[in-house]
């Protein structure tokens, strides 16, 4: 008696649980993991981010106010790959802060909003348009980014007690560039250093050919399309060229690139009779942080330190707390 009792008692207890738990498929096994993540990344930026930022989405026309690690960390997935090396996309991280810090302090002159979200400050995209964005990869790009931002949470890059401008840029010709050749002020943290590594990215190298006419449109000169145009280039230290001579017309490297998009300054000049022919090598300003660099160092075993150590000279990695306490506050 006793013994039926008992497995009645069992049966009893098992009963209501196999009615409870209903059959579960693989999607919806993968769809309830990917939820799951979402939902540690969301408590994770909520909880870690020190104040918010206000980010201008231009899709919409409106002001999002992001927590600042959620910021950082839509900034590191939308500005670098995220199949790059876990300590590649801290570096970016620590960029990414750094950059958003810096305008806080010195260069936030908008009533309205902080920043937009668009190449103007730093490219953002939410946890909504990343999903869109990765699909089914979004769950194991979610978790990877989060840790790599954790990682650092709340450094910044200074010199002199004072947050940097963190310059960066997709792919160098083998050298990145002085400040001062590309832009008017130099900046004792943003020199010329090698970067050899950059060779393997798909940006490496690149081709423009326009016809003389198109040439002259976008520089607003007159050429002689019937006969060889004399052309002169000088460069800088990093190769990249610093004025170019069409006949009597001089420009800048760096205006030669704005006006006929160019992936980058450094460039070869061929005519090939009313055709010019521009092959450049690199991929963006050249200033500071190369990120296929960056992630070719990481390959190596290079760290996050080391990276940024490397491409940003004498430069400390501070807390947000000890370097813009008023920030902190807010």
């Amino acid at each position: 008696m006793v013994l039926f009792l008992s497995s009645l008692i069992g049966i009893i207890l098992i009963i209501p649980t196999l009615i409870v738990i209903p059959y579960v498929n693989d999607d919806e096994q993968e769809a309830f993991a990917v939820e799951q993540e979402e939902e540690k990344v969301q408590t994770k930026t909520a909880r870690s981010s020190l104040f918010s930022v206000e980010v201008m989405r231009t899709n919409v026309d409106e002001v999002e106010d992001v927590p600042l690690e959620q910021y950082v960390l839509g900034v590191v997935a939308s500005e670098m790959p995220s199949e790059f090396e876990v300590e590649a996309l801290k570096a970016q991280g620590l960029a990414a802060r750094t950059y958003i810090i810096n305008h806080l302090l010195y260069q936030g002159d908008q009533e309205e909003y902080d920043v937009t979200d668009g190449t103007e400050h730093q490219v953002y995209q939410s946890e909504e348009e990343l999903r869109k964005l990765w699909g089914s990869d979004y769950g194991d790009n979610m978790k990877k980014l989060t840790e790599a931002v954790a990682s650092t949470e709340g450094e910044i890059l200074t010199y002199e007690d004072t947050p940097i401008t963190p310059a960066f840029f997709s792919t160098s010709n083998g050298y990145t560039e002085n400040s001062e050749d590309y832009w008017e002020n130099e900046l004792p943290y943003l020199r010329s250093v090698e970067s050899p590594w950059d060779e393997e990215s798909p940006k490496f190298m690149d081709q423009k050919v326009f016809t003389v006419s198109e040439v002259e449109a976008a520089l607003g000169v007159e050429l002689q399309s019937d006969q060889a145009i004399p052309i002169e280039v000088t460069r800088t230290g990093s190769k990249r060229v610093s004025e170019m001579k069409l006949a009597d017309h001089q420009f800048s490297g760096r205006e030669t690139r704005d006006k006929l998009n160019l992936q980058s300054s450094d460039f070869e000049v061929e005519q090939n009779q009313d055709h010019m022919i521009f092959t450049t090598k690199g991929f963006g300003h050249g200033i500071g942080m190369s990120q296929y660099g960056a992630n070719g160092m990481a390959k190596e075993g290079k760290d996050y330190e080391d990276i940024v150590n490397y491409y940003y000279k004498d430069i400390e990695i501070s807390t947000i707390a000890e370097t813009a306490p008023t920030l902190v506050a807010k």
